[in-house]
């Protein structure tokens, strides 16, 4: 169920939240919904997690980047 709700804000903040839902695409009132939504929820829970899966963590090494030792590769080859 819906209720009416009456705000005074600032007209240039007012201004730039209308372009800014116009932009993504949604009402003002749905912007507006959504914030205070957001901050009356409650925080997320912290998982447990298990001894094993604590044990695995960090096992799988970062992403490297592959371009990095090409072009050091290529340096030492042509220079």
């Amino acid at each position: 169920m819906y209720t009416k709700l009456t705000l005074n804000v600032n007209r240039s903040i007012v201004e730039e939240a209308k372009v800014y839902a116009k932009r993504h695409h949604v009402s003002l009132s749905n912007l507006i919904e959504n914030y205070l939504g957001s901050l009356t929820k409650e925080p997320q829970r912290r998982v447990e997690v298990s001894e094993l899966v604590e044990s695995l963590t960090g096992i799988i090494p970062e992403p490297q980047d592959d371009r990095k030792e090409y072009r050091d590769y290529l340096d030492q080859k042509y220079n």
